[in-house]
């Protein structure tokens, strides 16, 4: 026969679940809702510590001369997943190099996704379109060209390349600590649209950091074990990492093609704290 102790302790956690259950509603409330989301973090500009730099450089940048760019496919070569089976590093590098372009205000023209342009073509070309009643006419040399694009990939993501771990257990209290390094890294080039020569070749990498901390009890008292812990981890965002060597290459790259001077809006972050970074540019 099952102990009465046992049949008090089970329904005290049924009883525990379905108390955790009452604050949700089971009918919409009047916005269609079961329950209101948590978290009132504001929408903020998603900026980096070079973000002030390509802020800088666009006052500083001459206003005429300035090229057309088109951002190509910046891919990830690392080849890593995750156990649940994405991808480890961010595939959209090359919305963040345009969204940093467009920080300098450099002029843009689309290259990266022409499916609505390429429609729209085609329904103008089959008289499908018109504009206030006239069908739309297809004028050649209506669109844009570009004068230089940038292309490249992110091609390191390499883990643990340093660790540390400390542990002190002393009469059922313990402590331990753990971190960790990692580093990821960028190479992009920019190249002349009409003859194709590359003009700039810009490689950064950034490491970046892991930690976590753990302290916990650990006590017999008579049949009972006490067991109680607490953590804290972080690692620090991967893919902002990402858009900050991005930023980094845009300036980099701006000031190469106006044969700037790397003190004009030098990043407030020192590039040997910040990144690694190998430069070599033709800035005829």
């Amino acid at each position: 026969m099952t102990d009465a102790s046992g049949i008090r302790a089970a329904l005290a956690a049924c009883g525990m679940l379905l108390a955790a259950g009452c604050g949700v509603a089971t009918e919409p409330d009047a916005s269609g809702r079961y329950a209101d989301p948590i978290g009132t973090a504001p929408v903020i500009d998603n900026r980096t510590p070079y973000s002030d730099e390509l802020d800088c450089l666009r006052a500083e940048l001459p206003q005429s001369g300035r090229p057309r760019i088109a951002v190509g496919n910046i891919v990830d070569y690392t080849g890593k997943f995750d156990r649940d089976g994405g991808r480890r590093v961010t595939q959209g590098a090359s919305l963040m190099a345009i969204s940093a372009l467009d920080r300098m205000g450099m002029p843009l023209v689309e290259r990266l996704d022409n499916s609505v342009a390429e429609a729209e073509l085609k329904l103008a070309n089959n008289n499908l379109i018109g504009d206030g009643g006239a069908v739309r006419q297809i004028r050649a040399g209506s669109l844009m060209g570009s004068d230089i694009f940038i292309v490249g990939g992110i091609t390191e993501l390499n883990y643990n390349i340093g660790s540390v771990a400390q542990d002190a257990f002393i009469d059922g209290v313990g402590v331990s600590g753990n971190a960790y390094v990692m580093n990821i890294a960028l190479d992009l080039r920019v190249v002349d649209t009409d003859s194709m020569r590359v003009l700039d070749v810009v490689s950064y990498q950034k490491q970046i950091l892991g930690r976590e901390i753990r302290a916990g009890v650990f006590q017999f008292f008579d049949d009972t074990v006490f067991d109680l812990s607490v953590s804290e981890r972080a690692l620090e965002p991967m893919q902002l990492a990402v858009r900050a060597m991005i930023e980094r290459a845009a300036g980099e790259m701006a000031r190469s093609l106006f044969s700037l001077t790397s003190e004009v809006c030098a990043p407030s972050t020192e590039p040997e704290a910040a990144a690694s970074a190998t430069h070599e540019g033709d800035q005829t």
